[in-house]
């Protein structure tokens, strides 16, 4: 049984009683029908920190759910039907019409009063979240697939606040039927139609410094790590740290990675010049200044992206910062010297000032054994007060099928490519169609319309029920253009393996926080890095030599007269893939 989903959490939360901050409820509901999958996990990881987690061994740290309210299922009916919104919700409108469309409709009149009471007390940022009624389900966790929108709510008009959260509301709706969300689900068993939304407003955890609004430390944990390094196993797990709101994590950008089993062991670098590349240098935050543009259908209209040296004037680095010295070549723990900063989170990880890294391992351990599986959850932090707040947890997929890779067959004469460092587990032999980005015309420059093109071509094979091989570079799912291809899961969904080359001007590691990289592992997902500096190459005249069935600018299809066999090791990270099945 799937515990996060369990009927008994969701019978028993109360309803909304208009004292959104001063009940003693974290969680409280509008409406009937599903709470969505993500406010189930909420609902059931607060009984367990309620009932499991020992007070006394983190006295010094509030540990808890940020205080939500959750609109059920049956709002959304509601809204959908008297809004006569299906016809548009089904149709090929873009995006943004359907954003659109979705703002002028009117939320239920019955649920008007208690959103008018709940703004009439709170001013401070509030996030509304998705929590899709699909994401129930144990494998298909939808990560990142929905709209998160934040509204600083700081308005000194209730009416003006009032409207901003109205329109977030509509706005976290209407992504139930953007073009990634209806990709994504065509390669679940499930269709558009399926689908339900419960929204969850919910207080943002952090501080008003100056103008923004943001926690010192956002973190997304996982129990089970698919690339240890040095001394750590699969099962030490691996963290990933970032200054501000965990957008930065979640989106693929670059974060602190340890293992909470060695804590103070750095990521590996070969050299200070690395490592500062490789450090953080901005971070989000909820603008508390002057209003933007206005923009309701835009997810990040009330977000702003900082620069380091913001924070460091907020006072947010102290517990989390180091400083290099130049003319010593070494990096020192705080910001008591002058010089660049590097979030290394050392005075936590090393120096323990605050026992954050054994509440991590402690609060995996606990929702592991709650679970029956291993997980990811994320959480956000501030340090005065010391408060720690869980955002959510969900379950990892890990195959515990024994694969065995020899070095020898990694450089066997039939391999089109291999390696050392792969994600996943098991073998595959059913796939003859490879789509890849044409090495010899890539650059960083084009990574947006190599999206384009590859969505496209997805899209088609998804229609033919065909999974295929995916090559290119660079961090596929970033959102950064320059770190590799920014496409979104839907874009890529039928591919059942993807390979993330590296050419020597763009070389970057996979961010494991990213909700492209569990959408990877819950979907089963083999993910290849072929470093550009490593011993195994790809055959790329061998591919260039395949029968091609279609060719875009960047991009190439290629049919196989046989299909491919895929092995990959899980436990050793190894993986080879032969050009056929002999």
């Amino acid at each position: 049984m799937n515990k996060l989903s369990d009927k008994a959490v969701q019978e028993n939360l109360p309803k909304f009683n208009r004292k959104f901050f001063d009940s003693n409820e974290r969680i409280s509901c509008i409406g009937t029908g599903s709470l969505g999958g993500k406010a189930q996990s909420l609902a059931f990881i607060n009984n367990v920190l309620t009932s499991n987690l020992n007070p006394d061994s983190f006295s010094q740290i509030e540990v808890s759910i940020p205080t939500m309210v959750v609109l059920r299922t049956d709002v959304f009916d509601t809204f959908m039907k008297q809004n006569n919104l299906y016809e548009t919700a089904y149709s090929d409108m873009p995006d943004d019409r359907i954003a659109h469309e979705f703002q002028k409709a009117d939320l239920p009149f019955e649920i008007l009063g208690d959103l008018r009471m709940l703004i009439s007390q709170v001013h401070s940022p509030l996030a509304v979240r998705s929590s899709s009624m699909l994401e129930d389900a144990m494998f298909e966790p939808f990560a990142g697939i929905y709209a998160t929108k934040m509204t600083p709510n700081n308005q000194p008009a209730p009416d003006t606040r009032f409207h901003k959260l109205d329109e977030a509301i509509k706005f976290v709706y209407s992504s139930t039927f953007f073009k990634s969300a209806k990709d994504y689900l065509k390669a679940t068993p499930h269709s558009t139609e399926d689908e339900k939304m419960a929204v969850i407003i919910q207080e943002v955890v952090g501080h008003r410094q100056n103008e923004r609004f943001y926690p010192i430390l956002s973190g997304v944990a996982r129990s089970y790590n698919f690339y240890p390094m040095g001394r750590a196993n699969p099962e030490d797990g691996v963290v990933n740290l970032a200054l501000g709101l965990g957008k930065t994590i979640v989106d693929g950008d670059i974060s602190w990675a340890y293992s909470p089993a060695y804590p103070n062991i750095n990521p590996p670098y070969n050299s200070i010049g690395d490592l500062l590349k490789q450090t953080q240098t901005d971070f989000w935050v909820v603008n508390m200044g002057k209003p933007p543009a206005y923009d309701p259908v835009k997810e990040t209209e009330y977000m702003l992206k900082e620069d380091l040296t913001k924070a460091e004037k907020d006072g947010s680095l102290k517990n989390i910062a180091s400083t290099y010295n130049a003319q010593s070549d070494r990096v020192s723990i705080g910001i008591g010297a002058n010089g660049p900063r590097i979030l290394t989170f050392a005075p936590l990880l090393v120096l323990n000032k605050i026992p954050l890294n054994d509440l991590i391992k402690s609060l995996l351990s606990l929702c592991e054994e709650e679970i029956g599986t291993p997980v990811e959850i994320e959480f956000a932090m501030t340090f005065d007060p010391l408060r720690f707040g869980f955002l959510q947890v969900r379950p990892m997929v890990v195959s515990t099928d024994r694969i065995e890779i020899s070095k020898e067959e990694l450089t066997d004469k039939n391999v089109l490519l291999a390696s050392e460092n792969v994600l996943g587990n098991g073998i595959e032999k059913n796939i003859q169609d490879i789509i890849y980005v044409k090495p010899e015309i890539f650059e960083s420059k084009y990574t947006q319309s190599i999206s384009s093109e590859l969505e496209n071509l997805n899209q088609k094979l998804v229609t033919d029920g065909q999974r295929y091989l995916l090559i290119g570079f660079g961090r596929w799912g970033s959102s950064d253009p320059w770190l590799g291809i920014p496409v979104n899961w839907g874009q890529v969904s039928g591919a059942k393996v993807i390979v993330e080359a590296t050419q020597s001007n763009i070389n970057v590691d996979l961010s494991q926080g990213s909700h492209f990289f569990h959408n990877l592992t819950s979907f089963k997902v083999s993910y290849f890095s072929v470093p550009f500096s490593g011993k195994y190459k790809i055959d790329w005249d061998w591919l260039n030599e395949q029968e091609i069935i279609n060719e875009t600018q960047f991009v190439r299809h290629v049919r196989l007269p046989a299909p491919l066999q895929v092995k990959v090791d899980g436990r050793r990270g190894y993986g080879v893939i032969y050009k056929n099945k002999e």
